[in-house]
C-alpha cells in the first residue's frame, strides 16, 4: 500500500518548490525584516511573529536565484526544522498537493549531491523540488545563527 505525501507548493521566480506540509506551521503575508548583525549570509534577518523572534532564511541564495526586493504580495512560510522555527520568504504559495510517495523521485537518484532537496515530484506541468529543511543550514551556519540570535 502506497502512502501519500502532502506538500505546500510555492514559487520562487518561475521555479516550483514544495515543503512537506508536516513541517509548515502557517503562511502569512510578508512583513518588514529586521537585519541581524553577525548572522550567516543565508539569513535575511529576523521577524517577530506574535512575540517570538525567528530567523528569516534567504532560500533564494540556496538555489542560486537572484535576490529580489520583498514585494507586498509575497508570502512567508513559517516552518519547523528539527532544531528551530524559521521563516521562508517566497513569491507565492500556490496550494497544498497530495501525491503518493511512488510519484516522488528521491533526489539522490537524480543527482547524488543535490543538497537541500529531499525529492522531486514529476508533474505534467514540470518538476517540483521538495526541500529538506533539516539540511538547509550547515552546522557552521547553525552555530553562527545561534550566536547571532543571543
Amino acid at each position: 500500500m502506497s502512502t501519500t505525501q502532502r506538500l505546500v507548493h510555492f514559487l520562487l521566480d518561475e521555479h516550483h518548490y514544495a515543503l512537506l506540509l508536516s513541517a509548515v506551521e502557517r503562511i502569512v503575508r510578508s512583513a518588514e525584516i529586521t537585519p541581524l548583525p553577525k548572522a550567516p549570509e543565508v539569513i535575511h534577518g529576523v521577524l517577530d511573529v506574535h512575540g517570538t523572534v525567528m530567523p528569516v532564511v534567504n532560500i533564494r541564495r540556496r538555489f542560486n536565484l537572484p535576490d529580489r526586493t520583498l514585494q507586498i504580495n509575497d508570502h512567508f512560510i513559517i516552518a519547523r526544522t528539527s532544531r528551530r522555527r524559521v521563516v521562508l520568504p517566497v513569491d507565492a504559495v500556490l496550494d497544498v498537493l497530495e501525491y503518493s510517495e511512488e510519484r516522488i523521485v528521491n533526489s539522490a537518484q537524480v543527482a547524488p549531491r543535490l543538497e537541500y532537496v529531499k525529492g522531486i515530484l514529476k508533474l505534467e506541468e514540470g518538476l517540483i523540488l521538495i526541500h529538506d529543511l533539516n539540511t538547509f543550514l550547515s552546522l557552521d551556519e547553525e552555530l553562527a545563527l545561534d550566536e547571532a540570535m543571543k
